[in-house]
């Protein structure tokens, strides 16, 4: 079973893939059709037979001369590795971040003039224009724990969205205890300050989630948790259904905090608690029928 989920300008806030080297491909693929060429020529005259062996020592030889000019490195060689620059290096960027920390708190709220925050209505928490973007996300699946479903994710092909794929399989791992599987995730990392200090989203001034999808026609569960320390609230999250299109256009979801359901351990409980959205994480789920 498929799986394609495609993600546009990112996550808003609402108040009230690499290609394969081309260059050892193309190096190994002439010499591939020149092999398969001449075994298959017809015979021919010792002088068209002649000039035709120098054309190909030539080429050889050019083959030869791009295969020296490349840079590959020995395996017994060893790169040189500077342990003390790298630790005064990390450590300088840590000072650095500090520094602008620091600077941003007697400005305002990150860095930016209280004036603003209060008035602002919308605020762009994730959007996909490269790499650096899709380091702020972790993809995860059953395959961790034995089953088969795979998840990948990669910038779409005009960079300016996200492409979630993969396989979403009900097999269950074959360790005699899993009676049922198939799930893919996609989870927001935790952001991280100076000297990797730990930091959380902070959607408490906001009221709605808006999101800019294009599904492939199944149900994603859109997932918060509350950043808590405390060990018996590691399975508690708040969830919301998303009921995705399936076509080629993009839809626009909106989806008030106060539409988010209770759970705990993946059940839905009968108590139900308000969200407190000053320190959460985010995720979307797809699990197998």
């Amino acid at each position: 079973m498929a799986l394609v989920h495609k993600f546009l300008n990112g996550t808003y806030i609402l108040r009230n893939y690499l290609k394969p080297s081309a260059a050892l491909h193309s190096f190994w693929g002439i010499y591939f059709a020149n092999y398969c060429s001449n075994s298959l020529q017809k015979p021919v005259a010792a002088s068209g037979r002649a000039s035709q062996e120098r054309r190909t020592e030539e080429g050889l030889q050019r083959h030869h001369q791009k295969e020296v000019a490349l840079d590959i490195t020995s395996p017994e060689e060893k790169p040189e590795m500077n342990f003390d620059k790298a630790i005064k290096d990390e450590l300088k960027d840590h000072f650095r971040r500090l520094k602008d920390e620091i600077m941003n708190h007697w400005v305002g709220p990150e860095g930016r003039p209280l004036h603003d925050v209060l008035l602002e209505q919308a605020k762009v928490v994730w959007q996909f224009r490269g790499k650096e973007d899709l380091d702020k996300w972790i993809v995860t699946s059953d395959k961790t724990i034995g089953g088969r479903s795979e998840v990948f994710l990669k910038m779409g092909k005009n960079n300016q969205s996200a492409l979630l794929y993969g396989t979403l399989s009900s097999e269950p791992p074959q360790d005699g205890e899993s009676s049922q599987s198939g799930y893919c995730a996609m989870i927001s990392r935790i952001p991280r300050g100076a000297f990797e200090k730990k930091k959380s989203y902070d959607w408490s001034q906001f009221n709605t989630l808006y999101l800019r999808i294009r599904g492939d026609g199944r149900p994603w569960m859109v997932n918060i948790k509350e950043d808590t320390d405390f060990i018996q609230r590691k399975n508690q999250m708040y969830s919301y259904f998303m009921f995705t299109r399936g076509g080629p256009y993009w839809q626009e979801v909106k989806i008030p905090f106060s539409k988010f359901f209770f759970s705990n351990q993946g059940r839905i409980r009968d108590a139900q608690y308000q969200l407190l959205l000053d320190k959460v994480t985010f995720s979307y789920t797809s699990h197998s029928e």
